[in-house]
């Protein structure tokens, strides 16, 4: 399993919010640069990276910083926020980002998840996010009535091979992951299972390294000091 340490971008700062409510927005990190050379230093080899200001408005708006970090670490940087043309994915393949994540267009285009999947192939991640197991968009502004195992599924079927799966309920509240929900989708779909939102300490880590999945995103529990990242590198490598 892989451990994908978080950088979230707000007014070009490294922030984290709770329960993805933009009214809590935390500074945790003086410089993203610094923050990322850190988690490289610490044995990460993938960074997950967010555009909160992009995931907002709906296209880019801190481009600058995460073609920065491709270039200046060794680290492969993984997108999402704000991605909703493949004109975006290109431009950020092409700059250098190593895995592009579709989130709200997964459920309103589905037709650009797969252009994007048939040219990009394994680059490109689905982000589902949920609340109360039902599929949110637009920087998790608005709630659907598709669940999202339907999604998921539906996602499978036209190729995608990644899924970053969110609980909302639990993201930036360092309450533990939700592995129920976690374990149903892995169970229904044969893609690369990545668990986001709720990492606190490293049960978290061995609870997904025990459903076999993918990887694992950490943000708030590295930046609050509940998790280390060493270590959880270490754990999520152990015995592979």
């Amino acid at each position: 399993m892989i451990i994908l340490p978080a950088i979230d971008i707000k007014d070009g700062n490294c922030v984290r919010l709770f329960k993805g409510d933009f009214s809590t927005v935390e500074k945790v990190a003086a410089d993203y640069m610094e923050t990322a050379k850190s988690f490289e230093k610490a044995g990460a080899q993938w960074i997950h990276t967010v555009d909160l200001d992009g995931a907002k408005e709906g296209k880019p708006v801190n481009t600058q910083i995460f073609t920065d970090i491709a270039k200046n670490t060794n680290l492969k940087v993984e997108l999402g926020g704000g991605i909703r043309t493949l004109e975006t994915v290109e431009s950020y393949i092409s700059s250098g980002i190593s895995r592009v994540i579709l989130g709200s267009i997964a459920l309103k285009d589905p037709q650009i998840v797969k252009d994007a999947v048939k040219e990009y192939g394994d680059r490109i991640a689905v982000g589902i996010d949920a609340m109360n197991e039902m599929v949110a968009v637009e920087g998790w502004l608005d709630s659907s009535s598709v669940n999202y195992i339907d999604l998921a599924k539906e996602m499978e079927q036209i190729g995608v091979k990644y899924i970053i799966f969110t609980d909302i309920s639990k993201d930036g509240t360092l309450s533990g992951v939700n592995l129920d929900q976690l374990g149903k989708l892995s169970k229904a779909v044969s893609c690369n299972v990545i668990a986001s939102g709720g990492v606190h300490t490293i049960e978290d880590i061995k609870g997904c390294k025990a459903l076999n999945l993918y990887g694992t995103i950490c943000g708030k529990s590295l930046y609050k000091g509940t998790l280390d990242l060493a270590e959880a590198v270490e754990t999520a490598h152990k015995g592979e």
